[in-house]
């Protein structure tokens, strides 16, 4: 039966087993030793949350590149998205309707503001923290985004005026983070139906 591996990552690790030619960001071999593993869909050094890893290849190909939904998308990624700045309606439209960057229009988004409390898990201290200017409110989106283009979620925020502090993936494909601890992993067992739902007969 094909198993995934559901991965809390930590700010300052690389999607990668290798490390960078500067060593400045750990790789994942400090966390994981199988080396069957394969990320299936890369997630910033800088960025932390969700990362799937597999061993399965038609896993990995089903969850990167994903067979169009029932309404004609995309299976989407969600974001916990901590901006600089409280977001105004016009921000949160131009967000669901798509916003022209340097590589084209970003498909429309789904996009709530979110107080801590309503956040779907509970928040970690990040190492690092972020930077914080006293005269300047933050704030929390959801934000669900059908591609994947470099950096998006940060790029699409800044587009709108909300310059990004944190950034958390939440889901992808259908997985959740849940309630993962930093550097924490579980590994899924997928049946029948979780294959189907990923386009696997």
């Amino acid at each position: 039966m094909p198993s995934l591996v559901l991965f809390n990552k930590p700010y300052g690790v690389q999607s990668q087993f290798s490390k960078d030619a500067n060593n400045k960001f750990a790789p994942l071999s400090t966390f994981f030793s199988d080396k069957s593993l394969r990320v299936a869909g890369r997630l910033d050094a800088t960025s932390e949350g969700l990362l799937i890893l597999t061993s399965d290849g038609q896993v990995n190909k089903a969850i990167t590149h994903p067979p169009r939904a029932n309404d004609g998308r995309k299976q989407g990624k969600t974001y916990l998205v901590q901006v600089e700045g409280i977001p105004t309606t016009a921000q949160l439209e131009q967000l669901r309707q798509g916003v022209m960057l340097k590589d084209g229009k970003t498909l429309p988004a789904e996009v709530q503001h979110l107080s801590e409390d309503e956040l779907p898990m509970p928040l970690w201290q990040r190492d690092p923290p972020i930077r914080e200017r006293k005269n300047v409110p933050d704030s929390w989106l959801m934000l669900t985004i059908y591609e994947g283009k470099n950096r998006q979620v940060r790029r699409m925020t800044a587009h709108v005026g909300l310059p990004c502090l944190r950034l958390i993936r939440w889901s992808v494909a259908g997985f959740e983070l849940g309630n993962l601890g930093v550097g924490e992993f579980v590994r899924v067992h997928l049946n029948k139906k979780r294959l189907r739902q990923l386009g696997i007969d």
